[in-house]
């Protein structure tokens, strides 16, 4: 008996999605609308070597259909999950959460709807991606930085948003540089801010809170609809842009420095944009390539190889970068509070600009030897670096996730899902005390060479009280033995983390099922939120949830 009421359940889903795929061709045009296995080529390939069973695809031409769309998913009760480009290197690519759903690929929908160059607001579909927004400001000499990630230029601006991804401009939180935006609801129906429909859209896109109750943030890493349209502040071009490089010759003094950092973000906020604080191993991963032929029993490079790598390369046990922004006095000023608060503390301390950065990279390409190579990749390395920070965006940060790949492909636009690529991320915040992140450390680096992992390190301030700690684990995809290592070591991760009193401040695909019981009051809430505008949970089902 349970194998035929099995039976006739999977029927009447098939039933379902078959009549729904049929009314969506009818309003999308049967080009685009793919079928299961059509999906499954486009859209199911992810670097963490997870598979997902996918019943089709709408690759949306027109922002004006995505009402009909929903119509017809909630009419069949049919799960639907959106995607802006499906760029979301480490947590899970263009993958949905749960099987059995339908792809949303929004990328088609890909103009820039309204620009305000007077005040620096940008109104964006989910296709528009750093690289467009940067081209546009370009062509327009528009003195505005792109809100960039490291995640490369092809990555959609307002997915990464919506996800409340971060960078390294002024503006480091991207969704709080969110200040409106317009949504498809489950059922069709529309979702706009109040201060938009009762003052008009220029008070929305200039005012976050709006009037009332604030629900947008409600359209963050959630499925309650499907964001059409993000309007953004961005950051005006400053007349100084510098960074700030500087070494830790011993990993003992990593507690001091993070005092340290924490007085100057203290000290200098607005000038100071952020600062990263990466771990030997981290920066040889974006200017080395990996040594393969010296790996240990482990699978992991022995320390030994890695200090003689940082000798080569230049590298210290810990490097920071710091990002200053402002007039050339503002920058100046700064600059000294900075050398004087790392005085005695770090070595090789640098202040350069993104001009000068791109002039010792083509400097060193003609050093000759293994010297210059070397130089030559890390100077190249710096110089995009420093682009970024500028808020031009590139690749600089997307070799990373080809480091252990056995061979990496020479493309012009890298996507490692679909390169074979084996990367996922663990991302907790960190509170900034010393004590706090060393343990921190300790624990990723007793943990990581359990599974043949390399214990790669990032802090990244989030204001002056906090670091996001990101944590690339590198494996070969094309091993399933790797792929479970891997997927072991991140759960080891994220308990011994939380146990201790860290946690990612964003999950993967993988990850949310167990943030699901983790909850129990803002599960109720949710819950409740859900019963009145997805009944039937056909909107992301298990995302954040």
């Amino acid at each position: 008996m349970g194998s035929s009421v099995s039976s006739s359940v999977g029927s009447t889903v098939d039933t379902a999605v078959h009549a729904a795929l049929e009314q969506w061709r009818l309003v999308c045009g049967p080009k685009y609308v793919l079928s299961a296995e059509a999906a499954a080529a486009a859209y199911g390939q992810d670097t963490s070597g997870s598979t997902r069973r996918m019943v089709g695809a709408l690759r949306v031409s027109h922002g004006h259909d995505l009402q009909a769309i929903m119509r017809i998913a909630h009419h069949h009760k049919v799960p639907v999950y959106p995607i802006s480009t499906g760029h979301n290197w480490g947590y899970g690519s263009a993958l949905p959460v749960q099987n059995d759903c339908v792809i949303l690929d929004l990328s088609a929908l890909n103009r820039i709807t309204h620009f305000d160059a007077t005040l620096g607001v940008v109104t964006v579909q989910p296709g528009v991606t750093q690289a467009m927004l940067a081209d546009f400001l370009e062509a327009g000499n528009h003195p505005f930085l792109v809100p960039v990630t490291g995640a490369g230029p092809s990555c959609s601006l307002l997915g990464n948003a919506l996800e409340r991804g971060y960078g390294v401009t002024p503006l480091a939180d991207h969704f709080a540089a969110v200040t409106d935006l317009e949504a498809v609801l489950p059922d069709g129906s529309l979702y706009r801010s109040a201060l938009r429909e009762a003052a008009g859209e220029e008070l929305a896109r200039l005012f976050k809170w709006g009037i009332g109750p604030y629900f947008t943030g409600l359209f963050t890493q959630s499925g309650f609809g499907v964001v059409t349209r993000v309007t953004l502040l961005l950051s005006r071009r400053p007349a100084c842009v510098k960074v700030c490089l500087f070494s830790l010759k011993d990993d003992a003094l990593l507690e001091s420095a993070v005092d340290r950092i924490h007085t100057l973000l203290c000290q200098l906020p607005g000038t100071l944009g952020g600062i990263n604080l990466m771990n030997q191993r981290r920066v040889l991963s974006m200017s080395a390539p990996y040594p393969a032929d010296q790996v240990g029993a482990d699978g992991v490079v022995p320390q030994a190889v890695v200090r003689a790598m940082g000798q080569a390369y230049q590298v210290a046990p810990w490097t920071g970068f710091a990002t200053l922004y402002g007039t050339q006095r503002m920058v100046r000023a700064a600059q000294q509070e900075m050398k004087a608060a790392l005085n005695g503390l770090a070595s090789r301390v640098l202040f350069i600009t993104p001009e000068r950065a791109h002039q010792l990279s083509r400097v060193t390409q003609w050093l000759p030897g293994k010297t210059g190579q070397r130089l030559g990749g890390l100077t190249a390395t710096l110089a995009k670096s420093l682009e970024l920070a500028a808020g031009r965006p590139n690749e600089t940060a997307l070799p990373l996730a080809y480091w252990r790949h056995p061979a990496p492909p020479d493309s012009a636009l890298k996507n490692p899902a679909q390169d074979g690529c084996g990367l996922t991320w663990y991302a907790p915040l960190v509170p900034m005390r010393s004590a706090s992140v060393r343990a921190y450390a300790q624990m990723v680096e007793q943990i990581t060479p359990r599974f043949g992992i390399e214990p790669l390190i990032t802090f990244t301030s989030q204001g002056e009280r906090l670091f996001d700690s990101t944590v690339p684990l590198l494996f070969e995809r094309d091993r399933a033995g790797a792929v479970a290592a891997a997927a072991a070591c991140y759960e080891q991760l994220f308990d011994s983390g939380r146990a201790q009193g860290w946690f990612p401040y964003r999950l993967g695909i993988e990850g949310m099922a167990q943030l699901a019981t983790l909850q129990q009051d803002s599960k109720v809430f949710q819950a409740r939120l859900r019963k009145d505008l997805d009944p039937f949970d056909l909107m992301s089902p298990g995302r954040y949830r």
